[in-house]
């Protein structure tokens, strides 16, 4: 969801008022997701190098995520949306963890929709800490060498619980991932937009839907083979 900070700054604003503007784009977005029957979806919340911008900001963005878990709570709970989340969630303040373990809680037997959040997130990061996990199970004699497939890769990342990823969008007029599910995405579609982040909308949204449904999605065959 990139552009809330240039967003801000074209109109002399601060840039956590481009975040906050950007909920009511998170907000579209998962309505346009529950109409069209979409399952589950991902949104890039806070990266791991967000935490190398200037403090006043990581604090306003830590704000902005319990009041706006707080203020949608309900709204989860009455379109059937469960909460998960993603990432190193210890590097959280201790407010904002238990506000995200207590909304993940509350939603955990919803069912129309997993709207996955991905928080404090890298995926070089969850990538090298599912090696690490792995390699400590074949040091303890848990899984052998010989037995390490895709599979067992799979089962040690952050995403475990969730399927294989469709379409990335990335708003913003950027063209690049970012150290986004770079794992999970191998054979996704990829979906790039000038909007910036708070002028995103439903319409755009199903744009993206429009162009991914056109596309043929091969995965190492031929059209034939389909």
């Amino acid at each position: 969801m990139d552009g809330n900070g240039r967003w801000a700054k074209k109109i002399n604003q601060k840039r956590i008022f481009g975040h906050k503007n950007g909920t009511e784009s998170v907000r579209d977005c998962i309505s346009g997701s529950i109409e069209i029957g979409v399952k589950n979806i991902t949104l890039y919340v806070f990266s791991m190098e967000n935490w190398k911008r200037p403090k006043i900001e990581i604090n306003a963005l830590m704000r902005l995520l319990v009041n706006s878990l707080e203020k949608e709570l309900d709204s989860l709970m009455e379109n059937e949306i469960k909460l998960c989340a993603i990432g190193d969630l210890d590097a959280l303040n201790k407010q904002s963890k238990e506000k995200l373990k207590e909304v993940i809680l509350k939603t955990s037997n919803n069912k129309k929709l997993v709207l996955t959040l991905a928080i404090s997130y890298g995926s070089r990061q969850e990538i090298n800490n599912a090696f690490k996990l792995i390699s400590n199970k074949v040091k303890n004699n848990i899984i052998s060498e010989e037995n390490i497939d895709e599979k067992i890769i799979n089962e040690h990342l952050y995403t475990r619980n969730l399927p294989n990823v469709d379409l990335l969008i990335r708003t913003g007029g950027e063209y690049r991932i970012s150290n986004f599910l770079l794992w999970q995405i191998a054979y996704a579609e990829l979906y790039f937009s000038n909007v910036l982040w708070p002028d995103f909308r439903k319409n755009d949204f199903f744009n993206a839907i429009i162009c991914y449904q056109k596309r043929e999605r091969r995965f190492g065959k031929i059209s034939e083979q389909k």
